[in-house]
């Protein structure tokens, strides 16, 4: 994954942003793991929100990766959030075992015509 494919970001709020785009495959899993787990281990910001509005895929490998990314959110006291994802991408997020109330929709809707 360069840096063209995710953009990182604090937020005003001291929220952690990571906002992949695209389809995020194979490819892309051990970069977007060691950041993960770089910004949960050790970063440790209070919430990390991966913000998918701009994924048009996953990938299962990186599905587990976010699945890990909750638990081990849990085990370092930092919220994880996963805003915005298609609600194809969401139903794949939920069977693998990402809690709902962790999947939000915080976009606004595009405007009708």
């Amino acid at each position: 994954m360069s840096d063209r494919d995710v953009d990182i970001a604090t937020r005003d709020d001291g929220s952690l942003e990571i906002r992949p785009h695209g389809t995020v495959g194979p490819d892309q899993a051990v970069y977007l793991q060691q950041t993960l787990v770089h910004a949960l281990r050790h970063t440790r910001p209070l919430r990390l929100i991966l913000e998918l509005r701009d994924v048009a895929d996953i990938d299962p490998i990186n599905v587990g990766t976010f699945v890990a990314a909750c638990g081990l959110g849990d085990d370092h006291q930092v919220a994880v959030f996963l805003d915005n994802p298609s609600e194809d991408i969401a139903d794949r997020l939920a069977a693998a075992g990402v809690p709902r109330q962790r999947l939000r929709q915080t976009a606004l809707p595009e405007p009708a015509g």
